[in-house]
């Protein structure tokens, strides 16, 4: 499991934050769901993003995250979730991809020690099928990390307005 030193809590510029991210996204799937994530450092192919989970940051971080993956992968996530077999999952998926979503999302904030305390999550937005396209104010800063979850890709994404 990748470890962050106390020194990197107490102060964050933006080039920290992918680091966090990515370990905010591990400790969330190691206890959540049981499951070590293997570090995709350049995807050949990103997820189609069947499925998208949303959570907004607002106070003095402003911005969103969001989890893209497969419809199968968003089943696996329920699966190992809930602790129940991946034929009985149905609607499951997407309670468990926002939940999975606002966990990540508040795990990060909570590692940025300077802002966690002014800084509110929105509830987890879960859209489902391929046929959307998200479009972003000018200025954002964008930065994601893509993993393997059972073998499928699973991209998170952070993007901070300025």
């Amino acid at each position: 499991m990748t470890t962050i030193a106390p020194s990197m809590t107490q102060h964050h510029d933006h080039k920290e934050w992918p680091a966090l991210l990515e370990l905010a996204t591990r400790e969330v799937f190691h206890i959540m769901l049981g499951a070590e994530l293997a570090l995709e450092a350049r995807p050949e192919v990103l997820p189609p993003g069947e499925c998208s989970a949303m959570v907004g940051f607002a106070g003095q971080l402003c911005g969103v995250l969001t989890i893209h993956c497969t419809a199968r992968t968003a089943n696996r996530v329920a699966a190992s979730m809930l602790g129940i077999p991946l034929a009985q999952v149905n609607e499951q998926a997407w309670d468990a991809l926002g939940e999975v979503c606002n966990m990540v999302a508040g795990n990060f904030k909570n590692k940025l020690t300077h802002l966690s305390a002014n800084c509110m999550l929105s509830v987890p937005t879960v859209i489902a099928g391929g046929d959307y396209r998200m479009c972003s104010r000018a200025g954002a800063e964008n930065m994601q990390v893509t993993f393997r979850f059972e073998g499928d890709l699973i991209r998170i994404e952070l993007e901070i307005q300025s």
